[in-house]
């Protein structure tokens, strides 16, 4: 089980410090398929971040009882002088994953050929995102965070995308952004409304939709 307990996340602006996530708790179990709503700027992403550890909180605690990706197609981390290979070898001695057994996978579904022995600072921004999610599909996490995944590449690799994650991985759990509503209808269960800070629960997805697409002041 992923629980956040009383997080809470403050970034510095020019007049000061803005208050993103208010005293944010909830609890994600294996298996569970998540959907966060929100306004561009409501803090969607950085609760996402948070969760998979690239970005601390200010206050508060998250506790990781199984493994979490990195934000799916999310290629900041890599390092632009090491080749798309290297960049794997380095990622898998992190995770304490086999670097021969992801090989093949990544050739095959990147489909990026000599360009995986390039540095990755001449790939772009859909190679990089083309790397990125299939060294995610290549070690074995328990939880997927998915941050508008599912626009990287063109049709094709997208629907190869969504039978690595969707099908192949259905029993995973999954905390879903997006923009898109047919996306968290179709895979998600319940989900949360982040609003001015505070993370609101609901028990189903369609509830969320209507509390999430209210005229405002109601």
């Amino acid at each position: 089980m992923i629980e956040l307990i009383d997080v809470c996340k403050k970034y510095e602006v020019r007049d000061g410090k803005r208050l993103v996530l208010d005293n944010v708790n909830c609890q994600i179990k294996r298996g569970e398929h998540i959907g966060i709503l929100g306004k561009n700027g409501a803090g969607k992403s950085t609760l996402i971040r948070l969760i998979s550890g690239s970005e601390l909180p200010t206050a508060g605690q998250i506790k990781r009882g199984m493994s979490v990706s990195w934000p799916l197609a999310f290629s900041g981390g890599f390092q632009g002088s090491l080749t798309g290979l290297d960049n794997l070898r380095f990622v898998c001695r992190v995770y304490s994953a086999s670097y021969e057994k992801a090989l093949p996978f990544v050739e095959e579904f990147t489909g990026l050929g000599n360009y995986l022995r390039e540095p990755v600072k001449r790939y772009s921004s859909g190679m990089r995102a083309k790397l990125a999610f299939a060294i995610s599909m290549a070690i074995d996490f328990d939880c997927f965070l998915i941050d508008e995944v599912i626009a990287v590449g063109d049709s094709e690799f997208q629907r190869k995308c969504h039978i690595e994650l969707f099908e192949k991985r259905s029993d995973r759990a999954m905390i879903m952004v997006s923009h898109d509503p047919r996306m968290i209808r179709e895979h998600c269960t319940r989900s949360y409304v982040i609003e001015s800070g505070i993370l609101r629960y609901f028990s189903d997805v369609e509830t969320a939709y209507e509390y999430y697409e209210r005229p405002l002041g109601n």
